[in-house]
């Protein structure tokens, strides 16, 4: 079982939703920001839980909409969620970032290249940040927001200021090794 799993089970621990409704709570909680997770995985996800009877669905009319399977947890999905929990929690923490694969061949590109390379993850980077200080001003005071909810947003904050940072050193870095390989002379003197 995987992280979207557990993300699935957790969300439906809670309450009994259509996997519309489970997509537009990832979407909400801003989850794809921090988990691999896309819309038409959920969809396939659900489905597969519930073949594995983790989950269980019943046909509910609202009006005069089509009728929508809504899933709840079954006590195997509880086992599973709760044994999930656990494995994933014992688990060494992986950080990944895609953006890392450029920085390990910047050396790769013309010195021109690499800060172009390094501005766009800034960009990138600055536009995660800005996104998530809206998420975090616009759920700080709201109760049904949880608190481990919150944690994760502050957790992202600091990581993007980290990263910020981390890129500024390695944009000095660069200057540093462009410097000496030209003697010391700035490049514009070049």
């Amino acid at each position: 079982m995987t992280t979207i799993d557990l993300i699935v089970l957790g969300i439906l621990k809670k309450e009994a939703l259509s996997a519309y409704n489970i997509q537009k709570l990832v979407e909400y909680r801003n989850i794809s920001k921090w988990v691999k997770i896309s819309t038409p995985s959920i969809y396939k996800k659900v489905l597969q839980l519930e073949k594995k009877g983790y989950i269980k669905s019943h046909l509910v009319k609202e009006g005069k909409m089509a009728e929508k399977a809504v899933y709840s947890l079954t006590d195997a999905g509880k086992q599973a969620f709760e044994k999930l929990m656990m494995e994933i929690s014992c688990k060494p923490v992986h950080m990944f970032l895609d953006f890392n694969a450029v920085i390990v061949n910047l050396d790769n590109l013309s010195l021109e290249e690499q800060k172009t390379c390094l501005k766009n993850i800034e960009e990138n980077v600055k536009t995660l940040k800005t996104c998530i200080e809206e998420n975090i001003d616009m759920k700080k005071d709201k109760p049904a927001i949880p608190e481990t909810g919150m944690a994760v947003l502050q957790q992202q904050h600091i990581l993007a200021q980290a990263i910020e940072t981390w890129i500024d050193s390695v944009k000095k870095n660069i200057e540093n090794k462009n410097k000496v390989l030209h003697g010391g002379i700035p490049k514009w003197q070049i």
